[in-house]
């Protein structure tokens, strides 16, 4: 055992060749490099040094994740092979981020959970004896790809916990008008293990009026449109419509279309794309090269679904920090049709499309590769899709269950908000 685990590790070459192949790819392939601060190329210099390095691969990963965060972009990832996922874990807690303080917001019962018992809204102060800002602005931040800093913010809490698994954390944790106290956890959920807390890909909640809430929390594969459609297989009942995407954070653009295309009575154009293209005959001729040259097709139109009734009535859309990928074409698409109003909070700013690339021993990466605009032509990467109606969550929201965006929906929905 001891050898075959030895052999998955990665010698100093393929630590090498792994940097070598992350700069490479994303110098010829990376759809946003205007918007890259980091001097990519020190940071080439300075990777491949740390590289030779003797390290177990779990710095190395994290070494990568910081290399991967310096493009800013909210849809790249390092992708860990199934040996050291298994090795890096989080407790089965839900946080959440409310003006930069890290909550508690539910948790998975096991038996460390069941004797615990982990106040739900409890608020973390400190980790390992580390106030909790500064535990996530120095040992979480730095590895967390996102475009826009309220993202990145909020990812960053999501994971702040995440570490070697079996390993244990010492939380200083306080309660709404409580006293702080201890709260020990273990990281025990590895990235290979099912997360017992994620949000369903659909969910629909109906209020008073006809109005119905549908919440959206993936577009990552048909089941979220499989689901919307046997939730309404028509709308005669329905006298306005909620479409919660505040937790939508993955998926594909084509999803996002199908759940509009039902939601809509009339064609609505769609975003527009571009993609780098590069030229080894213009550096010969000192012309502009790939991050000048693009290749893309005229914005198209989503004509609404024939195969069942679509919906043209009243609606408002509700978008958080987190929205972003799919989610955010969806938004775009939305706001071009004019089809009703935004609320919430600017997007992620992470549009685009994505692909992976293979890095030694069944490590990989991936990053957006095509650059999404509005269908005007508008750019909306880096800066996000911005609400009609800006309604931010805050800490005294979030402990009281208020929820501010909704409530503005439904007001809306009802006539008695304009835009704003």
């Amino acid at each position: 055992m001891p050898q075959a685990l030895a052999g998955q590790q990665l010698t100093a070459t393929e630590r090498g060749v792994a940097v070598a192949t992350i700069w490479a790819e994303a110098r010829y392939n990376y759809a946003y490099w205007d918007r890259v601060r980091a001097d990519w190329d020190s940071a080439l210099a300075a990777n491949l040094k740390l590289a030779t390095e003797p390290q177990p691969d779990l710095l190395f990963y994290r070494r990568l994740r910081r290399l991967v965060a310096l493009l800013g972009d909210g849809q790249a990832v390092v992708i860990a092979p199934a040996h050291l996922r298994s090795r890096i874990a989080r407790p089965p807690l839900l946080l959440e981020s409310a003006e930069r303080r890290p909550f508690i917001l539910d948790y998975a019962e096991n038996d460390e959970m069941r004797v615990a018992r982990p106040e739900r809204l409890a608020e973390i102060i400190a980790v390992q004896g580390i106030p909790a800002e500064l535990w996530i602005r120095d040992s979480v931040l730095p590895e967390i790809s996102a475009a826009m800093p309220a993202d990145r913010w909020q990812r960053a809490v999501a994971w702040m916990l995440e570490g070697e698994k079996g390993t244990s954390l010492h939380l200083l944790v306080r309660v709404p008008r409580g006293e702080p106290r201890g709260l020990s956890v273990t990281r025990s959920l590895s990235l290979n293990d099912r997360w017992p807390l994620e949000p369903a890909a659909f969910a629909m909640d109906t209020l008073p009026g006809g109005v119905a809430v549908v919440h959206i929390a993936s577009l990552g594969d048909a089941e979220a449109v499989r689901q919307l459609d046997l939730a309404f297989p028509d709308f005669g009942r329905v006298q306005g419509i909620v479409l919660d995407l505040r937790r939508a954070v993955s998926g594909k653009t084509e999803y996002a279309y199908q759940i509009l295309a039902r939601l809509s009575d009339r064609p609505f154009p769609a975003v527009r794309w571009k993609t780098p293209v590069y030229r080894a005959g213009f550096r010969a001729w000192n012309l502009a090269d790939s991050a000048f040259t693009w290749y893309g097709l005229d914005a198209g139109t989503v004509a609404p679904r024939t195969e069942r009734p679509s919906y043209g009535g009243p609606m408002a859309v509700l978008a958080s920090s987190a929205t972003s990928g799919a989610a955010e074409d969806l938004l775009a698409a939305f706001r071009a049709e004019g089809r009703g109003v935004i609320i919430g909070e600017p997007s992620a700013g992470s549009p685009g499309d994505v692909a992976a690339f293979a890095l030694p021993k069944n490590w990989g990466v991936q990053f957006s590769v095509a650059r999404h605009l509005a269908p005007d032509g508008t750019e909306f990467a880096g800066v996000g899709i911005k609400p009609d109606v800006l309604v931010p969550r805050t800490v005294n929201d979030l402990l009281a269950g208020n929820e501010p965006a909704l409530d503005r929906a439904r007001q809306y929905l009802k006539g008695g908000l304009g835009r704003q």
